[in-house]
């Protein structure tokens, strides 16, 4: 049977309490003093507590407080014995978390009543949590398998490192790179609308798609054609209204050239020769694609593919628009692209070796007055050596 806690300094209440409860088969606690029912109620982790307003020591407003603040007890159904009937008094009581109140003198039968609706409550919110973890365990199990699909860093002539940080277990950002054969390497990073498992589906089936290179009479040596190809598969109309921004390159290693479409997302961030000493010279930056539409939003968009050559010690950036778009603190402007370009070049221009990607996101807090990004994020940088 459910555990019922009774915390009450008058022993005649504690009786009759006792007494009513233990009638319909329940197990009943007392404690004296609110100290000393806070103490039982983390021992016993009762479904239910009754618990008198006024008492020397800790009061039950404060019990109150406490049991609630405490993750353990947090589906505890807590009902305030009161004499105190003013409206203002029961307001108080509810905004600090009592669920319901017993005027006094206590009419037994009431008393009997109200414990049954709350033990239902306290029964339908241990249902949800039992479900809320199931759904936690799922969702961190997906996201490990998500993760187990990003690509490992690529070392070598061309090296790269990323990091991948959803605001939540899921979310809708992937990227992926690999070799189209021993000269030419594609690239891409794209992000979903939305977050958790329907975002997160959509992108593993475009990268699974991309790796296998399953698109139909697709070259994927040709960025634009890919976006295109793209585009006609994932109409959002059949795509639970989801659509998805995305950057894809291809890099020929031998001519150094980088050919690369863009379809709405972010430009990615090219600083030519920046790991080429370069005394008194702060490093270039170039902005690689036009933001154009979404993949999924209209049938008949127009992709386009550029071109441009990246000199030996070239770093590219691709990353996704929630490392910059991030909320404005109070009396400050909203901090976007333009600020985290100039927090990139500052940290790209820091040192001779290749930067650290962990320093970056930290000079993103920073600079942008945050502590943890509210949007998916994904970020790829590329040293061209």
């Amino acid at each position: 049977m459910p555990q019922i806690l009774i915390i009450d300094d008058d022993s005649i209440i504690q009786t009759v309490l006792k007494k009513a409860l233990q009638s319909q088969g329940y197990e009943v606690a007392i404690a004296d003093d609110g100290e000393t029912g806070l103490a039982l109620a983390e021992k016993l982790r009762p479904a239910l507590i009754v618990s008198d307003w006024v008492m020397p020591g800790l009061d039950g407003l404060e019990v109150c407080r406490r049991v609630k603040a405490n993750p353990d007890l947090s589906t505890t159904f807590f009902i305030l014995l009161t004499a105190q009937s003013a409206v203002e008094d029961r307001i108080q009581g509810l905004d600090t978390g009592a669920d319901d109140f017993l005027a006094k003198p206590i009419e037994i039968n009431e008393l009997q009543a109200r414990v049954r609706a709350g033990l239902r409550l306290h029964s339908l919110s241990e249902d949800l949590q039992t479900q809320k973890r199931l759904l936690e365990k799922e969702l961190s199990e997906a996201a490990s398998y998500v993760r187990s699909l990003l690509p490992a860093p690529l070392t070598g002539d061309i090296e790269i490192d990323s990091r991948f940080i959803p605001s939540s277990q899921l979310g809708g950002d992937c990227f992926d790179y690999f070799w189209l054969d021993p000269d030419y390497l594609a690239m891409y990073l794209l992000d979903v609308s939305g977050h958790g498992l329907g975002a997160a589906l959509p992108s593993i089936t475009v990268l699974n798609l991309l790796r296998s290179q399953s698109l139909p009479n697709v070259n994927f040596y040709q960025p634009h054609v890919v976006l295109r190809a793209l585009n006609e598969a994932f109409q959002m109309d059949s795509q639970h209204d989801k659509y998805f921004t995305i950057w894809y390159g291809v890099y020929n290693r031998v001519k150094r050239q980088l050919t690369y479409a863009c379809a709405g997302h972010p430009p990615a961030v090219l600083m030519p020769g920046r790991l080429l000493p370069q005394p008194d010279k702060p490093p270039e930056t170039c902005l690689l694609g036009m933001r154009r539409v979404p993949i999924g939003m209209m049938p008949d968009t127009v992709f386009e593919s550029d071109r441009c050559t990246i000199p030996p010690g070239s770093l590219l950036y691709i990353f996704s628009d929630g490392i910059y778009d991030l909320p404005s603190s109070a009396g400050q402007p909203t901090w976007g692209l333009h600020p985290f370009i100039n927090t990139l070049s500052n940290y790209a221009s820091s040192g001779a070796t290749i930067p650290n990607l962990d320093l970056l996101l930290q000079a993103v807090r920073s600079q942008g007055g945050v502590s943890t990004f509210s949007d998916d994020l994904s970020i790829l940088q590329i040293a061209f050596h």
